[in-house]
């Protein structure tokens, strides 16, 4: 049975990763008798291993039409395109626990019933609700309830995240949440219909934020930090921690135990058994019906179900509920279930449930955390006598669950702890055993000093995790998909017990993921890459020994920005810490506004800006250096230009970078008057193969005699996806058709990926390199 359902979540991986839907009914046929041939054949001698790959085949093909069969329900949910940006009138449900951010509140919409036309609006959506002043309109946000039912005058979209090699994948995370249309409340008068709409999952939601009020009466967070962890641990809010915080845990490894994870499910559900057992004990007449034994069973199984519904329903409490759930039920049939199978079960039920969950790292990590501890448990039972023996076998787990999460973390976020076995030691029974049973006992028992006591504990154990942060942590570059499976294939062979010949052979296969070399261009070769991050730019250059990045993207709100979401992580998973030249074109926040972040995680050798900032070098026309035989050089401003009153957009940095016979111009948000005096200055330094086009396709940019000047073959176009602008515009386009060049743009194509050598150039996008099914194409609109 364990061989199967690993062949069925083998098939449900391989689907995920399609660029497009196959036919789930020839799979499930293919499925089906493979797993009639493999019942009925005969399990004698060389037919038996016929029958396992029949087995194992049959497995597969079932995962593989499950998947897709799943997956095709959820995406024929969807918004008509014609609807979208428009305003649509909805009855419907706050689904969630409503997300604070600057700007507002951000909730799942269960919607009930469409007031405007007969349009087909998917069932749950994702909608902002703003407050204050936004696209000259004055927006007023009411306090927001799970479970309310209001009438809203909505605007949105179709799924549409960015696109970027190593980012994060929002269309996945929402297409994991059925949630097939996001946008936003329009401030056409609102109507609360109905305070409380009855329905279990709304209870559960109206709970949950009772609780998180609770604690911000308890525990301001002017005064108590730590306040977002109690609530994220009480609940799975992890929002409400602090991001400064999540850096800490990072660093220290520690990040699956601020939120709910496996290990706090199990946790309560053991105590709120081993009470309910000593109390079923006292009384008689209650254990001459049902043993003691079975009351405990079930009541720390309930417990565990509504400790995973208050926490959110996460991966690792799923799993943990299903594994609980399969040894509750053998242990009330009397059987006895080996772990392994256990396991296997939980895994089984896990994905029938949520094919997407292997889309989470979480997932990942949770299974091959549980996995390894059963592994080395069961090589080791019986051996750890004593306090000694005890106190080893906790070495053990610390180094199986160190080692079991290596391979996931260097694959998704290429870093990992050096720290973490020292910080788990302490922190998993302080978070477990004191802070967790505490943040839930205040949440039930609204009473300040437990609230304030698990504070005080938490306080303390984030000056030792805050030591630990200190040291050094592992980074490399993303390691191809091979070298993880290699890596996990070397962490089974490290754990096995003391004495197996070839142990050190798992070391070996753990090299290539541990130091798998950066990839770098050529001499006279150099790569740019134009991240897709929204409505404005971010832009990476790289030589073989260099960095430069032209313009650190937008500032979302004042919680986010580019910088932090896109520009590191992309930068980090190509293995680069240090950046010879941060480039600021201009002081708009559409550009400028990841700057501190950029500063603040990586290593900046040079800042050069139009910004006037006390520790920039201004950028100036005819400056200009050669790295590894590319030569760059900045065409604008003028040094005249900085003492002339100029819009913030006319002070640009423009930058030529030219490798052998081909040249890439980057033109920020110059302007017509802008592209005028480069004309004049010297237009022949404006002929480019490739053209970053000016202002994001504005009107005030790109006119014919600039185009003609520049002659590019590629025009890349840096644009939000529906952005409020209208940008590029309808005519700007046509002016750019009609030259011949080919259009891309990063709204429909992702990330933009340019290659330039002496001999070559080649133009790529990130939405077509990797495509997924549930991703929009790159074609036309």
């Amino acid at each position: 049975m364990r061989l199967p359902i690993l062949a069925f979540a083998t098939g449900v991986v391989v689907l995920q990763m399609q660029p497009e839907l196959p036919s789930y009914g020839i799979w499930a046929l293919a499925g089906l008798v493979l797993a009639l041939l493999a019942k009925f054949l005969p399990r004698k001698g060389w037919q038996r291993h016929v029958g396992l790959v029949l087995a194992l085949s049959a497995g597969f093909a079932l995962g593989v039409s499950w998947a897709a069969w799943r997956a095709e329900i959820r995406l024929a949910e969807a918004l008509p395109a014609a609807w979208e940006g428009r305003d649509i009138e909805l009855v419907g449900v706050i689904a969630s626990l409503p997300q604070e951010f600057s700007q507002g509140s951000r909730f799942e919409f269960a919607v009930e019933k469409v007031s405007t036309a007969t349009i087909a609006v998917p069932s749950r959506i994702m909608l902002s609700w703003y407050q204050g002043k936004r696209e000259d309109e004055l927006y007023s946000r009411p306090q927001l309830r799970p479970g309310e039912r209001w009438r809203l005058t909505v605007r949105l979209k179709r799924p549409h995240g960015n696109a970027n090699p190593d980012g994060f994948d929002y269309e996945a995370w929402l297409l994991e949440r059925g949630i097939r249309a996001t946008g936003y409340v329009r401030p056409d008068p609102p109507q609360r219909l109905d305070d409380m709409v009855w329905h279990p999952m709304y209870a559960v939601e109206r709970l949950r934020h009772h609780v998180r009020e609770r604690y911000a009466a308890m525990l301001p967070a002017a005064e108590y930090p730590l306040a977002g962890v109690l609530v994220a641990l009480a609940v799975g809010d992890q929002r409400a921690i602090e991001p400064a915080l999540w850096t800490t845990f990072n660093r220290t490894g520690t990040t699956h135990l601020m939120s709910i994870s496996g290990l706090h499910v199990t946790m309560v559900a053991a105590l709120f058994g081993w009470l309910f057992n000593q109390l079923w004990r006292r009384v008689p007449a209650w254990v001459g019906r049902y043993p003691a034994q079975f009351a405990g069973v079930i009541a720390g199984l309930v417990a565990a179900v509504i400790y995973a519904l208050l926490a959110g329903f996460a991966v690792p409490a799923q799993r943990t509920l299903y594994m609980l759930a399969v040894g509750a039920l053998a242990l009330l049939s009397g059987r006895q279930v080996a772990p392994s199978r256990t396991l296997s079960l939980a895994l089984l039920v896990v994905l029938i449930v949520d094919p997407w969950a292997v889309l989470a790292a979480g997932f990942w990590l949770s299974f091959g955390a549980v996995g390894a501890l059963l592994y080395v448990g069961s090589a080791s039972q019986g051996a750890n006598a004593g306090w000694r023996g005890r106190l080893r076998q906790w070495g053990v787990v610390q180094w199986a669950a160190t080692l079991a999460s290596l391979p996931v973390l260097l694959l998704v976020f290429q870093q990992f702890s050096l720290v973490s076995p020292l910080a788990n030691a302490l922190a998993i029974p302080v978070v477990s055993f004191i802070v967790t049973p505490l943040a839930l006992l205040a949440a039930i028992l609204p009473w300040w000093p437990l609230a304030a006591l698990a504070h005080a504990v938490l306080s303390g154990l984030m000056l030792f995790l805050e030591w630990c942060a200190r040291w050094p942590v592992w980074q490399g570059p993303a390691p191809p998909l091979w070298a993880a499976l290699a890596a996990g294939i070397g962490v089974a062979v490290c754990l096995l017990p003391r004495g197996v010949p070839g142990r050190t052979l798992g070391l070996f296969l753990m090299l290539p993921a541990l130091f798998w070399p950066v990839a770098r261009p050529a001499d006279r070769e150099v790569w740019v890459t134009v991240l897709d991050v929204g409505q404005g730019l971010a832009t990476v250059v790289r030589t073989r020994e260099h960095t430069l990045i032209y313009d650190p993207g937008p500032l979302y709100s004042a919680e986010s920005d580019a910088g932090q979401r896109v520009v590191v992580p992309y930068l980090r998973a190509q293995g680069i810490n240090r950046v010879d030249v941060l480039m600021v074109t201009h002081r708009d926040s559409d550009h400028a506004g990841g700057t501190a972040s950029v500063r603040a995680a990586l290593a900046v050798d040079k800042l050069i800006a139009s910004t006037g900032e006390t520790d920039a070098e201004p950028c100036r026309a005819g400056q200009g250096w050669t790295w590894n035989g590319v030569h760059i050089e900045i065409l604008h401003p003028h040094a005249d230009d900085y003492g002339e009153q100029r819009k913030s957009n006319n002070l640009s940095c423009v930058l030529r970078i030219e490798a052998g016979a081909h040249r890439m111009l980057l033109t920020s948000d110059i302007e017509a008057r802008d592209e005028g005096a480069l004309l004049q200055r010297d237009a022949a330094k404006l002929a480019a193969d490739v053209l970053l086009v000016p202002h994001h396709g504005s009107r005030t940019s790109s006119t014919p005699a600039f185009i003609d000047a520049v002659g590019a073959r590629h025009v890349l176009v840096p644009v939000g996806y529906r952005n409020r602008f209208g940008h590029p515009k309808a005519d700007v386009i046509e002016r750019y058709d009609a030259t011949g060049a080919r259009l891309w743009r990063t709204d429909r194509d992702g990330a933009l990926r340019v290659r330039m050598t002496d001999e070559a150039l080649s133009v790529s996008a990130w939405r077509s390199d990797r495509q997924r099914y549930w991703q929009a194409h790159p074609a036309a609109d």
